[in-house]
């Protein structure tokens, strides 16, 4: 199963969904007043937002100049410049990446949601340690409204060291900030799941489906878990729930071929 994976990439692509360098061939060489800086941060905001749907697409070329349009004409936007370093991450151009977050970090000191691209992406290049610390700058921040959401992506990159302790902790953090954080108990099923404690595992996964819809990735934890717990009776209600309502899904490709 790959769901882990699945999860960490929609956690990295939770917030994301929001050069032309001679830049004077893209503006009109008419006579008349020069253009307002007002009139730029508009051009700016329009380009950001073509850089995003561009990105979605994964036309992460398109993406790229687009957003570089848009820091050229305002670069005092911290989001523009992760999501600029986010393309690059797509682009294979690790080192523009590195030089794109550093700038959205100095650009948006406080702005949580470029730090926490920030740890993610030294999360993907194994630098643990470094991501780590990113994460608990964050985390420790007074003004940070929602913790548990950089403790729950805190998680996920320990998974990945792994420190199967410390993603736990890490998790059970975040649900002690909310009780119901759907990231942080599908993440504890896993884990639970992936270090033969499927008791537990089953547990959380139910307290996760309480209030949260099914995906395939979900009733395939299912049936694994109750697989492993030798309950033959949930592990069908689960198969069937896979193979009805997400019949093209891997998931019930993996069930219906008997792959584990």
């Amino acid at each position: 199963m790959n769901m882990s994976d699945g999860v960490t990439r929609r956690m990295r692509y939770l917030t994301i969904f929001a050069a032309c360098f001679l830049l004077g061939a893209c503006i009109s060489t008419t006579t008349g007043p020069p253009k307002s800086e007002r009139d730029d941060k508009d051009a700016a905001a329009i380009y950001f937002q073509l850089g995003i749907q561009y990105f979605s697409r994964g036309n992460y070329q398109l993406s790229r100049e687009r957003l570089l349009l848009s820091v050229n004409l305002d670069p005092s936007r911290a989001i523009v410049w992760s999501t600029l370093a986010t393309t690059y991450e797509q682009l294979g151009n690790l080192r523009l990446a590195e030089e794109s977050h550093d700038k959205a970090l100095r650009t948006g000191p406080r702005n949580f949601d470029v730090q926490n691209r920030y740890a993610l992406f030294l999360c993907s290049q194994r630098r643990f340690d470094d991501a780590e610390k990113q994460f608990e700058r964050s985390i420790s921040a007074r003004i940070n409204d929602f913790p548990e959401l950089m403790m729950t992506n805190a998680g996920v990159c320990m998974s990945q060291k792994p420190d199967y302790a410390k993603a736990e902790s890490y998790f059970r953090r975040a649900l002690e900030r909310r009780s119901n954080h759907p990231e942080a108990l599908l993440q504890m099923a896993l884990l639970k799941h992936q270090t033969a404690d499927d008791l537990t595992a089953r547990a959380f996964l139910q307290r996760y489906r309480i209030a949260n819809p099914a995906s395939p990735g979900v009733l395939y934890l299912c049936v694994l878990i109750e697989d492993v717990l030798g309950d033959q009776r949930a592990s069908r209600e689960c198969t069937t729930e896979l193979l009805r309502d997400f019949p093209g899904s891997e998931e019930s490709k993996r069930i219906l071929s008997g792959a584990s």
